[in-house]
């Protein structure tokens, strides 16, 4: 009967096509803007998340790979000249980097001394914990806190509109875009589930990140003792 209903209905190839909102959370079916405020709304509730992919700004490309909760977050970040550990349990906050790290000179070029080489590989691959009256604390600590760096992530610019299904993951996701190239950014947001962010791609290939594991905890304990060296002097500069 079905069938024959829509045989007989049918006024052109797509007169009967599946709905493409069927089986899924019904976010497609808003508006641009409203997609939007419901991903934002999904993210602000959440407890933990994964963030991975690239960043570039005017201080260089970020490569970052963090799992981030509301009161901590460990990862790594990979700039052109290094790659570092971060852990941030509360307002502690410790990095961990091979020897390169603590001997490189932002100004480049210079040869570290003796005792700073030596003072390198003392330091290498161990924690250090991040003054908050250093300079860096306040960059570094910009990796490691869940709010602020998502709502600086997956904010548009411009006119909301909506775009082409796909997949993220396997999820099947709706794409949100800030102008209709997507100028100001591309956001995929979850037709499955809770419509969170899946995907924020930056205007102007200002990098891509993904973002998974939503609201799937994780341990953040602070490093023993044993697993701590102070390095005595400013951080140097990523």
């Amino acid at each position: 009967m079905p069938l024959a209903l829509c045989a007989g209905l049918a006024v052109g190839p797509t007169a009967c096509a599946a709905d493409p909102d069927e089986g899924t959370n019904g976010v497609g079916r808003l508006s641009a803007p409203e997609i939007e405020g419901k991903a934002r709304s999904a993210a602000d509730t959440a407890k933990a998340v994964r963030l991975s992919g690239t960043l570039v700004s005017k201080g260089g490309t970020f490569k970052l790979n963090m799992r981030l909760r509301q009161d901590g977050a460990s990862g790594s970040v990979t700039t052109k000249n290094s790659t570092f550990e971060l852990l941030r349990v509360g307002d502690a906050l410790y990095l961990k980097a091979d020897a390169g790290f603590w001997t490189h000179d932002s100004k480049g070029g210079a040869t570290p001394s003796k005792a700073d080489a030596e003072a390198a590989d003392k330091l290498d691959d161990m924690y250090v914990k991040v003054p908050q009256g250093d300079p860096s604390y306040k960059q570094l600590r910009g990796f490691t806190d869940m709010g602020p760096l998502l709502g600086g992530l997956i904010g548009l610019h411009g006119e909301k509109v909506k775009g082409d299904r796909d997949q993220i993951g396997g999820v099947r996701t709706i794409k949100v875009k800030g102008g209709a190239d997507g100028e100001g950014g591309t956001l995929d947001v979850a037709l499955v589930g809770s419509p969170y962010p899946l995907q924020f791609a930056r205007g102007g290939g200002g990098g891509v990140v993904v973002l998974s594991e939503w609201n799937k905890d994780f341990l953040l304990n602070a490093p023993s003792k044993e697993e701590i060296l102070d390095y005595g002097k400013q951080l140097p500069r990523t």
